[in-house]
């Protein structure tokens, strides 16, 4: 059997659910679709997201302001219609949780409540290799708190020759000196899952608030922030969460800070739902994370999150979870055999339990990751996403990638990284 039609074989034995899904037309190669690799940084569109889209829109032309209340979907509980799928998305409680706003904004919002620096607790943990708008939202918190970025900040690197953080070195940052532990909970660059639970431990035990980015890590790995006792976080809905370019964002606030006099900034959304129309001047906030709202949802916005997060509710993060290693492992076992004679290396973590849909790969320097994205786009019908000066990420998303689409993805790296 070739290689081509054992792929062939174990997509009618483990199919997904790429049915659900617009997958676009490939721009070269020899198949009508692309191969899509680039989940990790926006997700295809669920087919169910326009016609429910409309139907939203629909309510607006049809209705007007009565909308609110009268539509479907009425637009002022609309919000609630996402709590619950995005709560048990990421293990939590519903009072837990909500959908607002864009990642950064959350995660400013967030340490604005967490993020109390003295003098002599003020440091902030992130990763080097954190996504650079992180790195710019701590650096400007501590900034705006009067302290020197570069002096705050504290940025964990690997051990010299290696790829990954390790765990042990990054409790071992963990002093008395640190306010905030803020990392991400799948690495962007690596894709490397972070152990959440022993991190989260560790950074209260050393007397810190402990804040997660789940960008990469919502949809794609199951998560159990109540459980972990996760001080906060804040993820992005348009990776592996498919629910368009510059989606909505969620939040999550343990339920330990609920209700308390933690400092907040607050809007005409932070109020109790049943005293909004009051119109008094002073805001009486949920013992909720919908106290840290502070306008009123964009409907139509919301509208293609709800679509994603339906879905998700009804496979279930766990069986999508499964498929994903399995996935994942057959796309490293096809680059296996391409980084044999080639400048190729896998620079995520060979453990399953330590990644998530993503395998990194690092080219050597005689072509740019950018150019090789372009030849295998152009060329293969492969998108993929590209880091420079030399990384590649390849994201196998289990919702709709393919074994085809691995062994793709590998036959057109082999072909367009000379041996």
């Amino acid at each position: 059997m070739s290689a081509e039609a054992e792929a062939l074989e174990l997509d009618a034995a483990d199919p997904g659910h790429r049915d659900l899904f617009d997958v676009p037309p490939a721009q070269g190669g020899d198949y009508p679709d692309v191969a899509y690799f680039a989940g990790n940084s926006l997700g295809l569109r669920p087919r169910a997201t326009r016609t429910e889209l409309l139907e939203d829109l629909d309510a607006w032309a049809s209705l007007g302001v009565e909308g609110h209340l009268d539509a479907d979907r009425p637009w002022l509980p609309y919000h609630e219609l996402l709590t619950g799928p995005a709560s048990r998305l990421v293990g939590a409680l519903p009072n837990e949780t909500v959908v607002m706003n864009s990642l950064t904004v959350n995660l400013h919002l967030l340490m604005v409540s967490f993020y109390r620096p003295t003098r002599s607790r003020h440091r902030i943990v992130i990763e080097d290799s954190a996504f650079p708008s992180d790195s710019y939202a701590v650096r400007s918190q501590a900034r705006f708190h009067g302290y020197d970025a570069d002096d705050a900040i504290i940025r964990l690197r690997p051990r010299p020759g290696e790829e990954c953080l390790r765990t042990a070195d990054v409790v071992e940052q963990l002093g008395g000196d640190v306010a905030l532990v803020l990392l991400g909970g799948v690495n962007y660059l690596t894709g490397e899952l972070m152990d959440i639970p022993t991190i989260t431990k560790a950074g209260h035990a050393a007397g810190a608030i402990v804040g997660w980015d789940l960008a990469h890590a919502a949809g794609n790995v199951p998560l159990a922030l109540h459980e972990w006792g996760v001080d906060f976080a804040a993820w992005c809905s348009y990776k592996y969460l498919n629910s368009g370019p510059g989606a909505l964002a969620g939040a999550f606030v343990h339920e330990r800070h609920l209700g308390g006099d933690r400092p907040r900034f607050e809007g005409w959304w932070s109020t109790e739902a049943s005293t909004r129309f009051e119109m008094t001047p002073e805001s009486r906030p949920p013992a909720s994370a919908d106290a840290w709202q502070v306008s009123n949802p964009p409907i139509f916005s919301m509208s293609p999150v709800r679509t994603s997060l339906e879905l998700f509710d009804k496979i279930g993060i766990g069986v999508l979870r499964e498929r994903s290693l399995r996935l994942t492992s057959y796309l490293e076992r096809q680059l296996s055999e391409v980084m044999i004679e080639r400048p190729v290396q896998v620079i995520t973590p060979t453990d399953p339990q330590r990644r998530g849909a993503q395998l990194s790969v690092r080219i050597g320097a005689a072509q740019g990751a950018g150019a090789l994205a372009k030849r295998l786009r152009f060329e293969h019908g492969v998108i993929a996403d590209s880091r420079e000066p030399d990384v590649l990420r390849l994201a196998p998303v289990p919702l709709y990638s393919t074994y085809h689409d691995c062994w793709r993805a590998a036959t057109a790296l082999a072909e367009a990284v000379p041996a």
